[in-house]
């Protein structure tokens, strides 16, 4: 089969063939028809993450089609040629509150989707929802599943809330978006980019605010008639100390990123006289992956596809995502 791999640090990653892989006892063969892009992709490729081991095949995103099963698969796992989807970590265990210590990402340094042929574990694949393609639900697990995770299971969005969601354009913070908008939240978003805030209108956003913007927080409070109740940030960084602003009396800000870095100087009265609760996030359980695509099937929600390459082509997408000028997610087309 080919598959998309990365041999050293900031190196280009290349399309090779190697052997496709026969599942074990208890798991699954999915055939990708599509593969999706994560900034964790990048961030291998350039160093800039925990306990690489190269070479690996990338990809945590994959959808297509079961193609065989291992001995022993359960009767009630998704029958040969079933439209599938990947759950894209491998051992969360049993605490619905945190990973285990040995949880992984798919992609690094087990085997990953950008490829023909993928083996796992039965208990990892689910079906795919049944209004999407195979480039939709691609672009659907990694970032549904910890937009999920941290809008509900930590900040505990409610109907009725205004929601801020910081740097719309992302897969992540685009879902988080949308699966709020779907629960009844009143969503608010910002940027750097006047058409994706345009475009986040689209998807259900009320509005948002350029955060270039001179007293963006006083202004983007004025417009959406109040402070928010729920902020959903990844970039952390100087900028985190807006949101406390932002955020209303008892509010919650949930942050699963930090692409600016460390947080400086947080003043820790705005935190405690706001009574403002602080949370972490990242991924999400197998539970959270099946609530979120229950969600995403009742509400019919479609995650956005920024562009969609071949997977010969999967060195260009990632020079794309490197860029930061998507809307939406970055598929690899699996021929």
């Amino acid at each position: 089969m080919h598959a998309l791999q990365l041999d050293a640090i900031n190196q280009p990653a290349a399309v090779r063939e190697i052997p496709t892989p026969t599942p074990e006892p208890g798991e699954i063969l999915v055939r990708l028809h599509a593969a999706a892009l994560n900034h964790r992709d990048v961030w291998i490729q350039k160093g800039q993450y925990g306990g690489i081991k190269l070479p690996c095949t990338l990809g945590a995103d994959g959808a297509g089609e079961v193609a065989a099963h291992g001995a022993g698969v359960s009767a009630n796992a998704p029958a040969a040629g079933a439209r599938v989807l990947i759950y894209p970590g491998l051992r969360w265990g049993h605490n619905p509150k945190s990973q285990a210590k040995d949880f992984v990402v798919l992609g690094m340094p087990d085997p990953g989707t950008f490829a023909e042929y993928i083996t796992l574990p039965a208990e990892y694949i689910r079906p795919l929802p049944a209004h999407l393609s195979f480039e939709q639900g691609a672009a659907l697990p990694l970032g549904g599943l910890t937009a999920y995770r941290a809008a509900f299971a930590r900040a505990q969005v409610q109907a009725g809330e205004r929601v801020l969601v910081t740097g719309i354009g992302g897969g992540v913070a685009l879902l988080a978006a949308q699966f709020c908008a779907a629960r009844g939240a009143e969503v608010w978003v910002t940027s750097s980019s006047e058409e994706k805030i345009a475009r986040a209108r689209e998807l259900g956003a009320k509005g948002g605010i350029n955060y270039n913007t001179e007293n963006w927080v006083k202004t983007l409070i004025q417009q959406a008639g109040g402070p928010f109740d729920v902020i959903i940030d990844s970039a952390a960084g100087a900028a985190f100390n807006a949101l406390l602003d932002a955020a209303a009396p008892g509010g919650r800000i949930v942050f699963y990123g930090g692409t600016l870095g460390n947080i400086p100087d947080m003043p820790p009265a705005k935190i405690f006289w706001k009574q403002l609760s602080i949370l972490g996030s990242t991924m999400g359980s197998p539970q959270d992956f099946d609530d979120m695509l229950a969600l995403v099937s009742e509400k019919q929600i479609v995650p956005v596809v920024d562009e969609v390459f071949p997977l010969a082509k999967g060195e260009a997408a990632l020079r794309r995502m490197d860029a930061g000028a998507q809307f939406g997610k970055i598929v690899l087309k699996i021929s």
